[in-house]
């Protein structure tokens, strides 16, 4: 029984590595696929370097669509795919075999960036595939650290230097599933007790009988600190509160409710308009208390609007029901899109809802000039065909919450134009720097600072053990 216990044990754990591995491999072929859709793609349209939606964007895209990713994790993937094939195939073919995994050749990729010599790049390349199937047990820092002795034995101007800790400062805000969010980050330590004294200034300004917790109390003044205002706004409810003076001021937000929501009767979650989860019913009416409201107007058969630009009712609620761009695999919210004529208006199609979309400025420009095509329903649904010729269909992001908002609206059929379909004068704006431009000058900074750093470190160990200064060229001493 035990000797049967251990076979099955063994062929288990062969399965797990014999899938990882099969994993690693099917990765690596995936990025190859990525990066020889780039260079077919440069082929056909040539160098658009400095267009502002260049092949990169495209590729990108197009990679999102078919992967159902996002467009920031589909240009990774070409970028990593670009890197495999031009900077270190030898790494590349460990990679292919299995020997490694995506994690791995990631960490390989961002220590090696600053290598630009061909030979040193080569040379790099070659003692990293050769040592990377040892490193499987490692973790990402230790990687790191082998990377980097490798790189700066070939080219100390290129290994990677620990940015300084005032560099990594951050705040970051990350939506939660229940109408509230976390907020962290890291700050100059004067700051954040500065601010850790204003929040507690802040709470102090409500009397003695409010409700809330202290930390509670902390946590809404922030609200008091966005609108600039030196008190807040006691919830003790009492005629006689001593807390009177200023209140803080309202935050613009945007929010879709159901009516019976908003007065605390409904039971449906809400949106908050560019954040992720939703909004508990609970949360929508305690907002809505003190909230200006402001219903939307569904178009229904309403004619074509005359002018290109939509009234202020019809963007709203094409915003309210996309909420977010409509390509396949952009989440960017739709507040800060464009809104998009699917038919084009200089080809005459009508500023209607049933032809009106959210769209962020990027995939505006790939929909107009990187040979996409899209056909709008009357429920907002969009179906997209790729260069490729794959079709991709994305819904508005209101259909399950708010399907109301997605009921089919009425379309015009589009005027007759005495030219031809589309705009004849639109052209791709163009960048001042290329990509290529902009990431050379990033790492020559880097290396310059690098050799700088270098040289101090090489002067403060001379002035110890000699006295002297040394040529910041000559090579350190032998000890």
């Amino acid at each position: 029984m035990f000797e049967e216990s251990q076979t099955a044990a063994r062929s288990l754990v062969d399965r797990i590595a014999g899938s990882a591995r099969a994993a690693n491999q099917a990765t690596a072929r995936m990025l190859v696929a990525v990066g020889d859709l780039y260079r077919l793609r440069l082929r056909e349209v040539g160098d658009a370097a400095y267009a502002a939606c260049d092949t990169l964007d495209t590729v990108s895209a197009e990679v999102a669509a078919a992967l159902t990713i996002s467009t920031g994790l589909a240009r990774s993937h070409v970028q990593h795919a670009l890197t495999m094939h031009d900077r270190l195939p030898q790494v590349g073919s460990v990679f292919v075999a299995g020997d490694i995994d995506y994690f791995m050749f990631q960490t390989i990729v961002t220590r090696i960036n600053l290598v630009l010599d061909p030979e040193a790049l080569a040379s790099v390349d070659g003692q990293i595939a050769a040592a990377a199937s040892r490193w499987t047990t490692l973790s990402k820092k230790q990687v790191a650290a082998r990377v980097d002795r490798i790189v700066a034995r070939v080219d100390p101007d290129a290994k990677r230097r620990r940015k300084e800790a005032f560099e990594r400062r951050e705040i970051w805000i990350a939506d939660r599933n229940d109408g509230l969010s976390d907020i962290g980050g890291t700050l100059f330590t004067t700051a954040a007790h500065a601010l850790d004294k204003r929040l507690n200034a802040l709470a102090a300004t409500v009397c003695e009988h409010d409700p809330r917790t202290t930390d509670q109390r902390r946590a809404d003044a922030v609200e008091a600190m966005v609108v600039g205002a030196d008190r807040m706004a006691c919830r003790c409810d009492r005629p006689d509160c001593a807390a009177g003076g200023l209140t803080a001021g309202p935050v613009v937000i945007h929010v879709i409710a159901d009516q019976a929501t908003i007065d605390g009767n409904g039971s449906n979650e809400g949106s908050l308009v560019g954040a992720d989860g939703l909004l508990a019913p609970e949360v929508i009416a305690e907002v809505a208390r003190t909230a200006k409201l402001r219903p939307l107007t569904l178009p229904g058969d309403a004619p074509p609007e005359p002018r290109y630009i939509p009234s202020r009712a019809l963007a709203e609620y094409v915003r309210c029901r996309d909420l977010t761009c409509r390509f396949p695999g952009c989440d960017r919210p739709a507040a800060r899109t464009d809104i998009d004529h699917t038919v084009p208006h200089a080809a005459g199609g009508p500023t209607q809802a049933a032809n009106l979309k959210s769209l962020c400025r990027l995939h505006h420009l790939i929909k107009t000039f990187g040979g996409w095509k899209d056909q709008q329903l009357p429920d907002g649904a969009v179906i997209w065909t790729s260069p490729s010729g794959h079709t991709y269909i994305t819904t508005p992001g209101s259909a399950l919450l708010f399907p109301t908002l997605c009921t089919p609206t009425a379309l015009a059929a589009p005027t007759k134009t005495d030219g031809p379909r589309g705009d004849r004068n639109a052209k791709m704006p163009q960048r001042r720097r290329t990509r290529a431009q902009n990431r050379a000058a990033a790492v020559a900074k880097e290396r310059a600072h690098n050799r700088a750093m270098r040289q101090k470190e090489r002067r403060e160990t001379y002035a110890f053990l000699s006295g002297n200064s040394p040529d910041p060229d000559d090579e350190p001493p032998p000890f």
